[in-house]
This record gives structure tokens, sequence and C-alpha cells, in this order.
């Protein structure tokens, strides 16, 4: 007996007989691949300073909170609560955006956490006292928690399948852009008391960038598809893609996605037991990219190194050397993350990442002045660290928890992976200065060159290789139960045909 169609075949039926309408008036335009191609460039590039905001904020805080510190008295909790507000605040700014985004669109919510941003920077460098330095940060972190959950998707729904990887990653490299930069504005502008103030207010041009670059930029075309504004989205597609074939091809399987998902996307759905492995991967990567130990440096190297006998100046040009091996580092993880494939990098990576924080506990074993063969030691192990660790996990923690969920659940699952990033950052700045007064400079990169191990070991059995995978084959292999055996075996045979 025939079914009677509901009223949601219905409505699929005529958005894809709407959008392919749309294609239809623009074949015309003939192929236009080449320029589709730059324009995809460029628009992941500028949604990409939201990276820079991150990695600005991030690296500042090393240099600024000397400073801070002489001019409020502050104690070393006083230190960590303000170095870790920007963390709580990135917390429930990765939380909420998720839901603005879906509603009102990925490029407003971009723009409205720029705005947001200006205004919480400009509010940190005139802050009277501590409290209200303290309470900017926290609107502060809840920008960059939006940016951090919402660039990545936008960039994912912009960037070609075979381009995801590459693009996706560009996020992680201009936030070491953010940190390097940082680090030589806090080294060019250290010396009078009061210099912080700059430092903090100098972070609201990448913001006024990004707020400008953004109005150039277009909606996601998924995100428009959902919302049922087709012509809006062909258009856009068709310049993101520049060939009838590719968009038509695309078209057809975000519309079968959807008549897939329909009946799925609702409050509950992360909760399906087949989502889960994406689950423990993404969260688990995103947890040890910073229980790792990557902020340790980045926030308190300069405190740190200057307590074991390094001037202020020698300390924080340390921290310059720092961001520069971040930012090689990271480029070269994004050179070779679609060849070598996300989990072998972690895995030949991070061992060596536990190593080089083992030595450098071991330089700390002596209270004597770091001097010759010691402070040779302790540079290279440091930017060893950062080499291995900043080249493997702080380069596939937004890869992997944009690749691996189904689209129907993507921004409400990056959104955790974000919030997770961004809790395990906060613990980690909260302890650190209390562990080392607890365990001595030693014993605390000692517990994070474990915590190294820890990660690799984890990578080793829950994170399945997703390079040359398609998203559709990352899914079917999540609903049929082989997401840790199948996906790997797919790319391998892809590589190899």
């Amino acid at each position: 007996m025939p079914t009677t169609p509901n009223i949601q075949d219905i409505s699929r039926y005529h958005t894809h007989k709407r959008a392919l309408s749309a294609l239809a008036a623009m074949v015309h335009r003939g192929d236009q691949t080449l320029s589709a191609r730059r324009y995809v460039s460029v628009a992941a590039a500028v949604a990409a300073v939201g990276g820079l905001l991150f990695g600005y904020d991030t690296g500042i805080i090393a240099s600024a909170l000397i400073f801070v510190t002489q001019t409020f008295s502050l104690s070393t909790a006083g230190q960590e609560w303000v170095a870790a507000a920007l963390n709580i605040g990135a917390i429930f700014g990765a939380l909420l955006s998720g839901p603005v985004s879906d509603q009102w669109g990925r490029r407003p919510a971009i723009m409205v956490a720029a705005g947001i941003f200006i205004v919480a920077s400009l509010g940190c460098g005139l802050a009277p006292d501590v409290s209200t330095l303290i309470f900017a940060r926290l609107w502060l972190g809840a920008a960059i928690g939006a940016t951090t959950q919402i660039v990545p998707v936008y960039v994912a729904e912009l960037a070609p399948a075979s381009r995801r990887g590459g693009l996706v990653s560009l996020f992680q490299l201009v936030f070491s852009l953010g940190l390097l930069l940082a680090f030589f504005v806090g080294y060019e502008l250290s010396g009078g008391v009061e210099s912080w103030r700059a430092m903090f207010m100098l972070g609201a041009l990448p913001a006024i960038l990004l707020a400008l670059g953004m109005i150039f930029l277009p909606e996601s075309p998924r995100w428009l598809l959902h919302h049922e504004h087709e012509h809006r989205a062909v258009s856009i597609l068709y310049k993101l893609r520049g060939h009838k074939d590719i968009v038509r091809q695309e078209l057809d399987d975000a519309l079968t996605v959807d008549a897939g998902v329909a009946d799925e996307a609702n409050g509950a759905s992360l909760k399906q037991r087949w989502i889960r492995p994406a689950l423990l991967a993404a969260l688990g990567v995103a947890a040890f990219s910073q229980l790792s130990g990557p902020n340790v440096i980045v926030y308190y190297a300069p405190i740190i190194l200057s307590q074991a006998g390094l001037g202020h100046s020698a300390a924080l040009l340390t921290s310059v050397s720092v961001g520069v091996t971040s930012t090689i580092t990271t480029a070269m993880g994004i050179a070779f993350i679609d060849r070598i494939g996300r989990r072998r990098m972690m895995l030949c990576m991070l061992p060596v990442a536990a190593l080089s924080l083992f030595v450098l506990g071991a330089v700390f074993l002596s209270s004597a002045p770091l001097t010759g063969v010691r402070m040779v030691l302790m540079v290279v192990s440091l930017l060893g660290y950062i080499f291995f660790n900043f080249g493997s996990l702080s380069v596939a923690v937004w890869l992997i928890a944009a690749e691996v969920f189904p689209l129907f659940v993507r921004s409400k699952a990056m959104g955790m992976a974000s919030a997770t990033v961004w809790v395990s950052d906060t613990l980690v700045s909260l302890v650190t200065l209390s562990l080392v007064q607890a365990l001595g400079t030693t014993g605390t990169f000692w517990l994070f060159g474990f915590i190294n191990l820890a990660a690799f070991v984890f990578v080793w059995k829950y994170v399945p290789e997703t390079a040359g995978t398609t998203l559709e084959e990352i899914e079917s292999a999540l609903r049929s139960g082989t997401f840790y055996t199948s996906i790997g075996r797919q790319a391998g045979a892809r590589r190899n045909s």
C-alpha cells in the first residue's frame, strides 16, 4: 500500500528542487575552479585570524603577568586567577556559541565575538584594579572560546574535502603566529611597571581586522541550505567550487545527509551509542592537548625561568624562541598532516615530547645558576618539547573534532571539544605555580612528561587514522561500529590505489 509523504519529505523535495533551479541559472558562468580555489584560501585565512586572537591573548599573559603582579602586588593565587580568568570565560563562550551560530549563522557569530574581543581588550588595558582586570579577561575568554568553536566549523563547511585538513589546521598555525607576536610585543614593551596595559590593548587590533574581514566573506552554504536560503547557498557554493558538476554533487550529498539524519537531530543526539567513539577520540585529544603541558610553557615560562636564576629580559627572550619554534613546527605539521596522517604524527612525536620534558626537569635538579651546558640543555629540551608537542597534539586537536562527528551534531560536538580544551587549560593554569611550589620545577616538568606518555597510549588505543578518509566514510564507520578498525584501512587503500 503506498505511503503518504510527510511534511519533512515534501519540504526536502522542494528544497532540493529550488537548489537545483538556482544552480541551473548559473550554468553560463562556466569553469571557475582556479578562482574558486583562491577564494576558499582567502576565506579560510581571514577566518583564521580568530586563531590570532586566541594565540595573542594566550601568549601575552606570559609577559604581562610579571608586571601585573608588580602593579597589584599579586600573590601566587592572584597570578593564577588572572591567567585562568580567560580560560573560564572561554569555557562558557565555547558552549554557548554553538546554539548562537546555529540560529543566526556562522559569519554573524564570528563578528559578534570579534566585537566583544575589542571591548574586552580595551577593558583589560584600562583596568583600575585586579577585580576589573579579571572581569574583563572573563569576557575576553568568552570571545576566544566562541572563535575556537565557530571558526573551525565555518572553515570546514567552506572547504572542499580534499583541502579540509590543511585549511582547518590553518587556525592552529595562526594561533602559533599569535603566540609569536605576543612574545615579541611582550619583549619589546617590557620595562615600565605599567607596560602590561599596552600589551593587552594591542590585542584589539587583530579583532578589528577579523571583524572587517568577515564583512567581505560569505555565510556557510551548508547553514544557508539548512535555513532554506537555497539561492544564496548555491551562489556561494559556486564561488567556492567554481564548477557546476562539483556544486551539483555537493548539493546532492548535503541534501541526502540531511534527509538521512533529520529525525536524529535533537537534544539527545550526542548521547547515542554509535557516536560515543567519536566523542571519546575528540574529547580525549582535546583534553590531552592541554593536560600535556604546552601552556605551562606559554603562561609561566618567564616566571619559572626568572625564579630559576634568569633575569626578566632573558626569560622573556626565551619565550620569543618558544613562539618561533611553535610557529615553525605548526607550519610543518600542517604541511604533512594529510600525507603522514594525524594518528601517525602523534604516535611518532609524543614520546619525544615526553623525553624532552624529562631532560628539562633533570636540568633543574641542581639549584646552581643556569650556565654553560645546563643552559644549552635547558633551551634545547624546552624548544624540543614545544616542537614535538605542538607538532602533534596541538596541530591535530581542532582537526580531529571537525572530522570525526556527523554533520548533524558537528557544531554542538565542536563546542564540547572546545570547552574541553578550555576546562583542561584552566586546570593547568590554576595549579601550575602551586605544583612548582609543591613538587619543585623538576617534579612539575616530570609530571607533565608522564602525561605526554599517557597521551601516547590514549591515541594508540582510541584515535583512528582519518587522513584521506571522507566525512561520509567516517560516519559510516561510526554507524557500523567499525570506527577503530575500518577508517585507517579505507585511507590506506585509497593511498595505495
